[in-house]
C-alpha cells in the first residue's frame, strides 16, 4: 500500500464541542505515538473505526488549538519513564472537538519503556476554562 493510501487527511476543524459526559477512553501507542490498541470509546468519542485509527499517529486527533510546547513536556516527561497528566483538546473526525484530562504511563517490559498507554476522561469546565488562556498564551509564543 502506498504512502498516500495508509494516510489519512485531519479532517478541517469546526467551532462546535462534542460533550460527553462518561465513559473512560483508552489508547495505546508505540514509542513513536503510532496507536496499537483503541478502546470502543476511543472510537465512539474520536469518531473513527478501530481499523482507521490503529497504524496512525495519535497526533491524527491533535486539534491545532493545542500548543506544541504542551506536547513536548508530555513526551519529555513519559520517555523518562514517568507518568503525565494534562488538559487536551482534541479533534474527531467530523471536525468537532472535545476536551479530555489524560493520564499517560508509559508501557515497560523488562525495565525497558516499549510504548504507552494513555486513559481519558471528560475534562472538568472549570479545569478547560483555566487552560485555555495558558495554551492561546503557548500558541502566541510558537507564532513569533
Amino acid at each position: 500500500m502506498g504512502e498516500k493510501e495508509n494516510s489519512m487527511r485531519r479532517p478541517e476543524p469546526i467551532d462546535e464541542e462534542y460533550k460527553f459526559t462518561d465513559g473512560i477512553i483508552v489508547s495505546s501507542t508505540d514509542l513513536k505515538g503510532i496507536i496499537t490498541y483503541a478502546n470502543r470509546k476511543f472510537c465512539e468519542i474520536a469518531n473513527y473505526t478501530k481499523k482507521e485509527l490503529t497504524g496512525k499517529n495519535h497526533n491524527i486527533i491533535r486539534h491545532p488549538d493545542m500548543p506544541k510546547a504542551a506536547f513536548e513536556g508530555m513526551w519529555d516527561t513519559i520517555k523518562q519513564g514517568k507518568s503525565w497528566n494534562g488538559l487536551v483538546k482534541n479533534l474527531r473526525k467530523d471536525g468537532k472537538y472535545y476536551w479530555v484530562s489524560t493520564h499517560i504511563t508509559p508501557i515497560k517490559e523488562d525495565g525497558e519503556i516499549i510504548g504507552y498507554t494513555a486513559a481519558r476522561r471528560p475534562a472538568d469546565e472549570k479545569e478547560v476554562e483555566e487552560i485555555i488562556p495558558q495554551y492561546r498564551n503557548m500558541l502566541l509564543k510558537e507564532s513569533n
